[in-house]
C-alpha cells in the first residue's frame, strides 16, 4: 500500500531535491506539500515550492503556506547558503504557470484536516523548521492518532551543529516547535546532520544523475552547482551534503539507513546552545526514549536510488 505523506518544507535547494524524489515515487502519495518560513522568508518558500512542482510537470500537488516565523524567536534564514530566491541558479528561470497558485486554506488547518479526515495513518516529513507540524498539534492533539511516524530532517545527535557549532539550523531557527514534536508521543525518526554529511554531492555525482538527460535530471545540476558554493568554502571539500531527501529515501529504503531508540530533547533559550539537539546514545539520564536516531547513511544505495527515480520525471 502507498504510503500517504504531508511534506512540510522550506524549499531550499536540498527541499526541491525532496520534492522532485517524492513526486517521482509511485510508493508515496503526496496529500499536500505546506511550506514554512526557514531558508527563506515565507513567500520565497512558497514560490520555489511552486517553482519545483511547475518544472517537475506536477502542478496537481496542492501547496499550503503556512508559518511565516517560528513560535518565540524572529526568523533567522539561511540566503547565506540557498541566495536570495532560497533556490539561487544559474540557467533559465523557471516560470510558474499561470494558473498554478497556491492554496486558500492555511498548511496548519490542512494537516489538521487532512488528518482528521484520512481514513489511513499519514506520515509527516518535514525537511525545515518544525513549526507547521508543532502548530498543527497544539491546534488539534487529537490528530496524533492519525499520525503514523513523523520523519524530519533535523538535528545533530554526535557531530558539530552547521549553524551554531552545537546546532543544525532547522532546529536552531525554532527549538520550541522541535521539543514540542518530540514530546508529542508520536513515532518519530530524526534524519540528523550525522547521516545527510554521509550523503555528499560531488561532481562525479552530478554528473552521474546528468546521464539521465532528461530535464528533471539537469534541473538538480543546476542546483547542486549553486548549492555547493557554500559547503566547498565552509568545509574546504568537494562534497556537499544533501540534507532533505533522505526524509524522503528513508521512507522509500530504511535499509539506506540505521540507528537506534533513544531520548531526544532540545535547549530552547541559551545563547550558547540554542538549538542543541540532547541525544542520550548511551541512556544515562534514564528518559524515556522519544526518537529514532538515525546515525549511518548507504550513500551509494542513495544515489543510486535518487538517480533511478529522477530519470523518471520530465
Amino acid at each position: 500500500m502507498n504510503k500517504k505523506i504531508i511534506l512540510d518544507c522550506d524549499p531550499g535547494h536540498d527541499d526541491a531535491v525532496a520534492i522532485m524524489l517524492a513526486a517521482a515515487s509511485k510508493e508515496l502519495e503526496i496529500l499536500g506539500i505546506t511550506c514554512v518560513g526557514g531558508n527563506v522568508g515565507l513567500d520565497n518558500t512558497v514560490n520555489n515550492a511552486l517553482k519545483v512542482c511547475t518544472l517537475i510537470e506536477r502542478t496537481d500537488l496542492k501547496i499550503y503556506s503556512g508559518a511565516s516565523k517560528p513560535i518565540h524567536y524572529d526568523l533567522f534564514t539561511a540566503e547565506y547558503v540557498h541566495g536570495k530566491t532560497g533556490l539561487d541558479k544559474k540557467g533559465d528561470p523557471i516560470i510558474i504557470s499561470s494558473d498554478y497558485k497556491v492554496e486558500d486554506q492555511n498548511a496548519i488547518d490542512f494537516i489538521v484536516d487532512t488528518c482528521k479526515s484520512s481514513t489511513d495513518q499519514i506520515y509527516l516529513c518535514p525537511t525545515g523548521p518544525l513549526t507547521n507540524i508543532a502548530l498543527s498539534l497544539q491546534k488539534n492533539p487529537s490528530i496524533k492518532e492519525k499520525i503514523k511516524e513523523i520523519v524530519f530532517m533535523g538535528g545533530a545527535a554526535m557531530c558539530l551543529g552547521n549553524t551554531t557549532p552545537s546546532a543544525e539550523f532547522n532546529i536552531f531557527v525554532d527549538p520550541h516547535a522541535a521539543n514540542i514534536v518530540l514530546g508529542s508521543g508520536i513515532p518519530i525518526t530524526m534524519m540528523g546532520l550525522d547521516v545527510t554529511h554521509q550523503v555528499n554531492v560531488n561532481k562525479t555525482i552530478i554528473n552521474s544523475i546528468n546521464e539521465n538527460n532528461n530535464k528533471s535530471s539537469k534541473f538538480f545540476g543546476e542546483l547542486m552547482d549553486f548549492y555547493t558554493i557554500f559547503h566547498k568554502k565552509l568545509y574546504e571539500t568537494e562534497d556537499t551534503p544533501l540534507h532533505d531527501p533522505c526524509v524522503i529515501a528513508y521512507l522509500l529504503d530504511p535499509s539506506i539507513f540505521t540507528g537506534k531508540l533513544v531520548n531526544v530533547v532540545v535547549e530552547e533559550n541559551s545563547e550558547l546552545t540554542r538549538g542543541a539537539t540532547i541525544v542520550d546514545w548511551l541512556g544515562v539520564t534514564n528518559r524515556n526514549p522519544n526518537c529514532h536516531v538515525m546515525n549511518y547513511a548507504n550513500d551509494k544505495k542513495f544515489f543510486a536510488l535518487l538517480k533511478n527515480k529522477l530519470s523518471t520525471l520530465p
